[in-house]
């Protein structure tokens, strides 16, 4: 799965003239599955180092890990960032990675520049044609 959200992430940056090296992400989710805590075998951390690797710069938000662990595989030193309308806007991407219930799906894709879904969390969100690319 990871290696294909990277692979659509590039792709929709391409058809909105944007390059992965140098742009800000912003990935919902790192939790397993919705509504945990628990971050073991999340393809989130994967997609992470991917992209930061590919010169991203990764931000991540989730409501259930507000601080990213240390594991034998992972090194990150990062805090779940908040999300507000000027985050979500100064994000060249935003890729949903876990659909947790707190989200407001319809508003992030309102403020959001573009999105990867890789939940089929914005399947039913009308006017949003070009921004959002399913992975």
């Amino acid at each position: 799965m990871p290696y294909y959200v990277i692979d659509r992430t590039i792709e929709a940056l391409n058809q909105h003239e944007k390059s992965l090296k140098g742009s800000k992400i912003l990935v919902l989710g790192v939790a397993y599955k919705k509504e945990i805590d628990d971050e073991r075998e999340s393809p989130g951390y994967t997609i992470m180092k991917m992209l930061s690797e590919k010169g991203a710069f990764v931000s991540y938000n989730d409501p259930w890990i507000p601080v990213l662990k240390q594991t034998r595989k992972y090194n990150f030193q990062k805090n779940s960032i908040s999300i507000t309308p000027e985050v979500l806007r100064e994000m060249d991407a935003v890729i949903i990675v876990t659909d947790h219930s707190a989200y407001d799906f319809a508003e992030i894709v309102r403020q959001s520049n573009l999105i990867i879904d890789t939940r089929n969390a914005t399947s039913k969100i009308d006017g949003a044609d070009g921004k959002i690319f399913f992975a």
